[in-house]
């Protein structure tokens, strides 16, 4: 992303969000194994287990999507785009930014209105826990809308850019990785996990 106050701000809500997804699936997790050797051994079982997973599976995509974003994780078929002149693929790279930024931005309208219609029917689940349906919906709009934000202000971002004509920053940042990318990013968490570790036996 831009490095400015805004980007590090953004970056800083994407991590948080998904920390905290990631800890509520290892909780989830637990629980889903005790509830599944609790009926298989004690009669005994968590009601709507099952109904909060469906839950956790759409706010924590919605968060990923973000996530995945920023790290540029997005599968992007890109066999032919690398043999293309690099204004070209400047041009589709802004192409497909502001493509995203428009589906997100059509994704999160249509997200309103099912969260609105749900706090103005009072809708409920239909299951043992009668969930109000605002919960986990107004946490799953967050998670579109954030993508949202992310994906107008980057679209902008990159359209100025080609404008500019600065092709090569527009690839860079918003094209494929390539494999050399790939291996530097992989090299370099493995690096940091080393870093870690040898700091962890210096202090003991």
């Amino acid at each position: 992303m831009p490095p400015n106050p805004f980007s590090r701000v953004l970056g800083g809500i994407v991590d948080a969000l998904v920390i905290a997804a990631g800890w509520w699936l290892v909780a989830l997790s637990i629980l889903t194994c005790v509830e599944m050797v609790g009926r298989k051994l004690f009669s005994f079982s968590f009601q709507g287990i099952d109904e909060v997973g469906g839950y956790t599976l759409a706010v924590t995509s919605a968060i990923g999507f973000s996530y995945t974003l920023i790290t540029r994780g997005h599968t992007r078929i890109d066999f032919l785009v690398g043999k293309l002149p690099m204004k070209l693929r400047s041009a589709i790279n802004v192409l497909a930014m502001v493509t995203l930024a428009g589906m997100a931005v059509f994704a999160i309208l249509r997200a309103w209105v099912v969260l609105s219609e749900s706090i103005e029917f009072q809708s409920h689940s239909t299951t043992p826990l009668q969930t109000p349906m605002w919960i986990p919906q107004s946490l799953w709009f967050g998670g579109w809308a954030l993508f949202a934000i992310l994906c107008v202000y980057l679209a902008v971002h990159a359209l100025v850019l080609w404008l500019r004509g600065d092709h090569a920053a527009v690839n860079k940042a918003y094209g494929p990785q390539t494999l050399e990318e790939e291996i530097e990013s992989e090299a370099g968490e493995v690096l940091e996990q080393v870093r870690q570790q040898q700091a962890k036996e210096g202090v003991a």
